[in-house]
């Protein structure tokens, strides 16, 4: 099951926060690789790319990752069976070969998938990728110790629930076979038809045996991608990566490892990040950030500017901001009080409040607006642009309430603006017009996760958000919506209870389909069915806004991640 924390790893890893400029200078450091980067020529191997981050690389342990298709920073040591296809747009939603030949050839009922690994494959030190390394680094995600990766093989192998990894059990897990050292063969316990999205997890990257040494694996990982970890400061806080001299670009169509070195610097101030960018001096010329956004702020600053407005890379990560109400508390068991509710919202303040347009684009569907999603327009309670409040007291005399009703609305005090202040004072504006009187209800943002993700303690109104662990509608409504995956004693994300028999039906119908495409149209016209009982209200999905360097070049940015592809850029 997933840990209360799985929304807060999401966040740092898809980056989504979006950060408000204070105003501090700072000066790049004294070292220059970017010389001689000139503006559109070809991209050539060499230099040296910077890495500003507020949030430092954590638990650089593949078993420990939860990062949305191998990640960023993670993705350039560590390669999996498969990984997010390196383009820009929609086409970067595609799931691709990566150490396998394929992305998986299932057996007719997706219970069973084998794989193939490339030949010549090797690690940092020379020696051979095994299938059975690929086994290991799946089983020692299985130890207490290494937790917080993605849950899904625990949920998925047979015999994953009871397993404890290597440590505890050497025998390992016998659904996962390596029947010679470059097939391996899972056996699962109900269809998966997006076990090749799984796959991109770090979960899947292999690990030698001989020189796993336990949780200080992290300091030094052994590298199967293009670059090796030569220093891990603080616990991620500074991360040196240099080449990988035993990797071969022959083996890997995706990553282009253009710099020699990649210099990954943390614990950073986010204005402070965007500043560096802005100014582009010495190395931070040849600088790129993996989890600082533009705020509003510093967004107006740049759009004046050509220049740097030429350098900021636009992009979409399948995310969306919503209204949860938990339909066993008063008044929301009644569903015509939420459709007013969710008649009187003004999107247009809720986005001004979110930073405005550039940053957020308004929602009236609980999947996010990208075809790998499934994504089918509709809005079953139309309100325009600002609302209609008119329609929302029409709802509420019909649901006994002529006078209007007072509510609390719980959010986060966290500036994030998804589910803080800002956004529920717009929408405490909006449903006044209404006749609904909302009281704001504040938390520090882990008090107010254990509130509303606790079966015992969730509100009936509050703010929320969710994010995909691979670009379709099944990470995204499975775990919200399916009934089986109400947790009663733990992180509970089905924060409506629903528990549909027909729904919980669509979700296995659709799991069994390789078919991805044909997957996604299902999931979108299951999103339009649940979308009819407004269990939740869709607010907004966030736009991501990243200033990179000047002397960066061959911008990659994908609607997988949505934000900058490292593995594709170039500094020289």
């Amino acid at each position: 099951m997933r840990q209360p924390s799985v929304i807060a790893r999401r966040v740092a890893a898809a980056s989504v926060t979006l950060v408000v400029a204070a105003g501090a200078a700072a000066c790049g450091p004294k070292d220059n690789d970017a010389k001689g980067a000139g503006g559109d020529s070809k991209p050539q191997k060499g230099g040296t790319l910077t890495v500003l981050n507020a949030n430092p690389q954590e638990d650089f342990d593949p078993a420990r990752l939860y990062t949305s298709g191998g990640g960023n920073v993670p993705s350039l040591v560590f390669r999996t069976l498969t990984t997010r296809n390196r383009e820009s747009g929609a086409a970067g939603a595609e799931v691709v070969p990566d150490l396998a030949t394929d992305t998986g050839r299932p057996s007719e009922n997706a219970t069973v998938w084998t794989y193939t690994l490339k030949k010549g494959l090797k690690y940092e030190d020379g020696t051979p990728i095994t299938s059975a390394d690929i086994k290991y680094g799946i089983e020692r995600s299985f130890a207490a110790e290494l937790s917080g990766g993605a849950p899904y093989l625990r949920d998925w192998l047979i015999g994953g629930a009871d397993y404890q990894g290597p440590y505890k059990d050497k025998k390992g897990l016998d659904s996962i076979e390596t029947p010679d050292d470059l097939t391996i063969v899972f056996h699962l316990n109900k269809p998966e038809g997006e076990f090749p999205y799984l796959a991109t997890q770090t979960q899947f990257a292999p690990v030698p045996k001989a020189k796993d040494n336990g949780t200080k694996y992290e300091e030094h990982p052994i590298s199967s991608g293009p670059y090796k970890v030569v220093k891990n400061e603080n616990d991620g806080e500074r991360i040196t990566l240099e080449r990988n001299t035993y990797w071969s670009a022959a083996t890997d169509a995706e990553r282009k490892a253009y710099p020699d070195k990649i210099d990954v610097r943390s614990g950073l101030d986010s204005s402070v990040i965007n500043q560096r960018l802005s100014a582009s001096q010495g190395a931070d010329a040849a600088s790129v950030t993996t989890d600082t956004n533009l705020g509003p702020a510093e967004l107006a600053k740049v759009t004046g500017d050509k220049a740097l407005a030429a350098r900021v890379g636009t992009g979409h990560f399948g995310y969306t901001n919503y209204i949860a109400f938990n339909p066993k508390v008063k008044p929301f068991d009644d569903p015509k009080v939420r459709q007013a509710i969710a008649y009187a919202v003004d999107r247009s303040s809720v986005i001004n409040a979110a930073g405005g347009s550039s940053l957020a684009e308004a929602a009236t569907t609980y999947l996010p607006n990208q075809k790998s999603f499934g994504y089918t327009p509709y809005d079953h309670f139309p309100a325009g642009a600002s609302g209609n409040p008119a329609k929302a007291k029409e709802l509420l005399k019909e649901a006994g309430h002529p006078n209007g009703i007072t509510v609390t609305l719980t959010h986060s005090n966290d500036k994030n603006f998804e589910t803080s202040p800002e956004i529920a004072t717009a929408l405490q504006d909006a449903l006044k017009k209404a006749g609904i009187t909302v009281k704001l209800q504040g938390l520090e943002d882990n008090d107010y996760r254990d509130k509303i993700h606790g079966v015992k303690t969730e509100p009936g109104f509050f703010l929320a958000h969710w994010g995909a662990d691979w670009p379709s509608g099944g990470p995204f409504l499975a775990p919200i919506f399916d009934g089986r995956q109400i947790v009663k004693d733990g992180a509970n994300f089905n924060t409506g209870f629903l528990d549909d028999k027909s729904v919980n039906g669509e979700i296995d119908a659709i799991n069994k389909l390789t078919n991805l495409d044909e997957a996604a149209k299902r999931w979108g016209a299951l999103d339009k069915k649940i979308g009819e009982q407004a269990l939740t209200v869709p607010l907004f999905h966030p736009v991501y806004k990243r200033l990179y360097g000047s002397a960066v070049k061959n911008i990659v940015i994908s609607d997988w991640t949505g934000v900058l592809d490292i593995s594709q850029v170039a500094v020289k």
